[in-house]
């Protein structure tokens, strides 16, 4: 049997100067590239998923469709976060990724993103079907106890930042 994939890679990343603002703070469009890079990061070295390779070979590739953000606490020059990815929705033509960055030691939620994608042909730029291997692979990276609604953006959120709290405080208890 197969080795199980892991559904919610993280990785830690520094905050460089050149991404920050006047207050030294991470600038809102550079999220953006600290979450997509984690992400192709963890497809590559989880999944051993190369997407420029895949739209080569396959003739198709994800092109991003629709991004919701939501910026909970500045992450400052210098600092080392923690960012987190995981598929939470697919179908035939469709994915949702979830990303999250955290504080270093995970227990502060800084930002989440949520990044819809559809699977197009490069050639034609139409939406086209996953391929089967690649249907059998999402289907072992779909985290299922995320409950995901199109319109639950702000409700995800919430629920993140209450379970970390929870976890912040039975950590203070031990």
């Amino acid at each position: 049997m197969a080795a199980k994939l892991l559904q919610t890679p993280e990785t830690s990343y520094r905050i460089h100067f050149q991404d920050c603002d006047m207050l030294g703070h991470l600038n809102n469009a550079r999220y953006l590239d600290y979450f997509l890079n984690a992400r192709e990061d963890h497809t590559t070295e989880h999944y051993a998923l190369n997407l420029g390779q895949l739209a080569k070979e396959e003739g198709a590739g994800w092109v991003i469709t629709k991004h919701q953000i939501a910026y909970l606490r500045p992450a400052n020059h210098g600092e080392t976060v923690r960012i987190r990815t995981q598929l939470i929705n697919f179908d035939n033509s469709n994915l949702v990724v979830e990303m999250q960055m955290l504080s270093e030691d995970g227990s502060r939620l800084k930002s989440v993103l949520w990044s819809e994608m559809a699977f197009v042909r490069v050639a034609s730029a139409t939406r086209t079907d996953h391929t089967d291997a690649l249907m059998d692979m999402l289907d072992q990276l779909d985290v299922e106890d995320v409950s995901y609604d199109p319109d639950g953006f702000d409700e995800r959120v919430k629920s993140l930042r209450k379970k970390l709290k929870r976890d912040r405080a039975g950590r203070d208890d031990e």
